[in-house]
């Protein structure tokens, strides 16, 4: 938006201080004439002492001064009002500097203002604070871009080869074809979904409403039990009556995506999933717990850190890459890992939330998911 071209805020500033100064200097000038020279009579007076000038003796000596003192005052407040505002303004110069530079696309540029706290410097805070998340938000949503790109290549050039295995080898049964392309659009469609999830929990557009965790444990946990048979795992559900309040739909997926994981990151067989719900009050912040406990693989407090990022996958269960020439191998390319997206939704669901997602591993093997949500007394 062009605006017409106006007078600077240090040439008000400026201009305001000398007119101040100048007022000052004549209301003083004026109470020296109301309450001095008004009671001086306006005729000469002559005593034995000398000459005793008259109120037209005064004003005519006075207001040469009066108005050469007025000139100075309004001289002194310019240049020094002009320095002051200068002065001043400076903090306000690096503010739009370091704006100007922002809307340049330099994210990374701060104002960093020393000196005491004062509304310039709370300004110039605010502005870091806000460069901060804006450059952390946009450089996760740059690698989240290329890590997706990157994922949904795969699925597309799974599909290419089986369709050339198809062409060169036409006496191949259509039927298996059909099959293998379905799971991997499957995959895709998978993926896809598990953006757009991602994405809507990041933005947090949900209305906060009364939900109860241990009747959405119980839901996933029977949606999620002939899974745990057919890999071997025990499912245990340990439900205590746990309010909190956020989207059922979300908080549901929140549940499921730690179960499924702990599911398909346990061991071979015999392995063991604990699911719990249970408020917690600690005196001071009580909030609703939702448990996720598993057994498996050992794993290190490295690995375990990155877990909850996006395309981050369990050890031992990563995607294979490696083509076979007659696509043989192409239908297990993808196995029931998913996407490396649970954890990373589970995260962003809980931080929706105003909650906060723990993850640490166990001493005997296996993962420890903690997901503290606010009780629905605290939305």
């Amino acid at each position: 938006m062009k605006r017409p071209p106006g007078m600077s805020v240090r040439v008000r500033l400026t201009l305001s201080y000398a007119g101040f100064l100048v007022l000052a200097g004549g209301l003083l000038l004026a109470v020296v004439w109301v309450f001095l020279l008004r009671y001086v009579p306006d005729r000469t007076i002559r005593s034995q002492g000398g000459f005793v000038p008259a109120r037209s003796d005064l004003v005519e000596a006075f207001a040469p001064a009066a108005l050469a003192a007025l000139t100075f005052l309004l001289v002194i407040g310019l240049a020094g009002g002009w320095i002051l505002a200068g002065r001043m303004l400076r903090p306000l110069d690096r503010i739009t500097e370091a704006t100007r530079a922002a809307a340049d696309g330099s994210l990374a540029h701060r104002i960093a203002l020393a000196g005491r706290q004062d509304e310039f410097r709370e300004l110039a805070d605010a502005f870091d604070t806000m460069m901060a998340r804006i450059e952390s938000h946009v450089a996760e949503q740059r690698r989240f871009a290329a890590n997706a790109s990157h994922e949904l290549r795969t699925p597309l050039a799974t599909t290419r080869m089986l369709l050339d295995v198809a062409r060169d080898d036409p006496d191949r049964g259509g039927g298996e074809l059909i099959d293998r392309l379905r799971a991997v659009n499957d995959r895709a469609v998978e993926l896809t979904e598990a953006l757009l999830l991602l994405s809507r929990a990041e933005q947090g557009t949900f209305d906060m409403r009364p939900v109860e965790l241990s009747l959405i444990a119980e839901e996933v946990a029977e949606d999620l039990l002939p899974l745990a048979e057919r890999r071997g795992a025990h499912l245990e559900v340990v439900a205590d009556a746990a309010p909190t309040a956020g989207s059922e739909t979300l908080l549901t997926q929140l549940a499921a995506n730690l179960v499924q994981n702990a599911i398909v990151h346990n061991l071979p067989s015999e392995g063991r999933v604990v699911l719990r719900t249970a408020p917690e009050d600690d005196g001071a912040s009580p909030s609703t717990v939702l448990t996720v406990e598993n057994t498996g693989e050992l794993l290190s407090p490295a690995h375990v850190a990155v877990l909850a990022e996006p395309f981050q996958r369990g050890a031992g269960r990563s995607r294979s890459t490696s083509p076979a020439g007659d696509g043989s191998s192409l239908a297990s390319s993808w196995d029931h890992t998913g996407a490396g997206l649970g954890l990373a939704i589970a995260r962003r669901i809980v931080e929706a939330h105003g909650g906060t997602l723990e993850l640490s591993a166990r001493p005997t093997g296996g993962l420890l998911a903690v997901a503290r949500l606010p009780p629905a007394s605290h939305p």
